[in-house]
């Protein structure tokens, strides 16, 4: 029905993505050839597809809790991690993707997942501060689905292709180089550069899914987030959820959030599955 899936970004409401594509693929007979994602909708992306969902949310309920702080000041000062969510995400990684599941997943699409390279001559964290708060203007201004400040600026769009990948090892630096947002996550390189959020140039990436369409394809998009406009482009659709997901991206203090967010999805998915006969 889709020839093509792209899972936005959004920290911890991608959960409701997960949720979302457990129900409605299955229902729907998705075996997409493409899958586009980025940041957290990455990792979201890797578990649907390998139908691991369940057994890592056990791991994140698990994981997280009111016993945490997303904010250790106690710990930096020890010369640790300011926030706890970035060696928690690694961890999470390491439990949930191996080589072996690196090769089940290639085996099943071709994910390319989405990040950022800064503009050139602008130091890391400099340029991250400036992507971020640039995202942040235009998102809280205009709104929009797809931002336009970020390139503009001069951030670039990179698309790993996680097939071109050897280790389990280095799916982990793409994801967590894809999610990096300072201080929450660490700076992490890719290809020997760093990289950094695929938000800061567009939080929902469709530029791979233009061929596809361009020959007549159906694309499903999947956001994170409500938008009051949606883009009207041929043979694609966009689904966001029915309603605001009421969760901080990076917060690990709440697992109740996190559940609530995956029950959405599974409502949502279901919804979107009858809207099509299926």
């Amino acid at each position: 029905m889709f020839d093509a899936v792209v899972f936005a970004g959004g920290g911890n409401r991608c959960y409701w993505q997960g949720g979302f594509y457990e129900t409605a693929a299955p229902r729907l007979g998705l075996t997409p050839k493409l899958v586009v994602a980025t940041s957290a909708g990455a990792f979201a992306a890797a578990y649907s597809l390998l139908g691991t969902g369940p057994a890592t949310r056990q791991l994140v309920f698990e994981g997280c809790g009111p016993h945490l702080k997303n904010f250790d000041v106690a710990a930096w000062r020890r010369g640790e991690p300011l926030c706890p969510v970035g060696p928690l995400y690694n961890q999470l990684l390491a439990q949930t993707i191996d080589d072996a599941a690196l090769a089940r997943l290639n085996a099943i699409t071709d994910l390319q997942i989405a990040l950022t390279r800064m503009p050139r001559g602008v130091p890391p964290l400099i340029g991250a501060m400036l992507g971020i708060s640039a995202y942040q203007l235009e998102k809280h201004l205009l709104h929009p689905v797809h931002p336009r400040l970020g390139r503009a600026l001069g951030f670039r769009a990179e698309f790993i292709a996680v097939r071109a990948l050897r280790r389990a090892r280095d799916m982990h630096d793409v994801l967590m180089a894809s999610s990096g947002v300072p201080p929450f996550m660490p700076v992490t390189l890719v290809n020997g550069m760093p990289a950094f959020d695929g938000g800061l140039v567009d939080n929902v990436p469709v530029d791979p899914l233009r061929p596809i369409e361009s020959a007549g394809g159906r694309t499903l998009v999947l956001l994170t987030r409500l938008y009051r406009n949606m883009p009207d482009v041929a043979g694609r659709s966009y689904v966001q959820p029915s309603r605001k997901i009421d969760l901080s991206q990076f917060d690990i203090t709440n697992p109740d959030g996190i559940r609530a967010a995956y029950e959405l999805g599974v409502r949502d998915g279901n919804a979107f599955a009858a809207s099509l006969g299926c």
